[in-house]
């Protein structure tokens, strides 16, 4: 009877290392696949940042061409894309498929971080995207764009973009 209970005891310690080794393996996989996630989220964020950098210097461009229905058009793609940019940063996952501003904002859980010029401005150019799109807002769209206009709502995204660049 001793030696069933020294076998049960010896079996014991083997099924316990074996458990912690699959453990400790488990663990460090775990590891480089967090790694690995941390270096993707990185590289995403990277690109939306260099995408939101491209498209502020077309606006700036098409600015100077005095094609004001497109400053409108990409400075909101310039925020959409730095706010997917600070959304990947924040939630280490990928951005929704949207072009809604204040969504992106809020699904970020960083909206309320805004201040209330902020938030109105992004309430400004949010419709730039869609109107921009379509013939029949076109025409009223373009009456309000006027070289000032644009130049603000230029200064104003490129002051958001490095307000949250700071942050990323």
């Amino acid at each position: 009877m001793g030696s069933f209970f020294i076998f049960l005891h010896d079996w014991r310690n083997v099924w316990c290392n074996f458990i912690r080794q699959k453990q400790e393996d488990f663990l460090c996989c775990f590891l480089f696949y967090l790694w690995d996630k941390v270096g993707e989220m990185k590289e995403t964020v990277t690109y939306w940042i260099e995408l939101s950098d491209y498209d502020l210097e077309t606006a700036d461009a098409m600015l100077r061409s005095k094609r004001y229905l497109y400053v409108g058009f990409m400075c909101h793609q310039t925020i959409e894309k730095i706010f997917k940019a600070w959304f990947t940063s924040l939630k280490s996952d990928v951005a929704p498929f949207s072009h809604s501003l204040s969504y992106l904002a809020k699904k970020g859980d960083f909206y309320e971080l805004f201040s209330d010029e902020q938030k109105d401005f992004i309430d400004q150019i949010e419709p730039l995207n869609i109107e921009a799109r379509y013939p029949s807002h076109k025409e009223r769209l373009l009456k309000s764009l006027t070289e000032e206009k644009c130049s603000e709502i230029l200064s104003k995204t490129r002051d958001l973009q490095l307000w949250i660049k700071e942050k990323l």
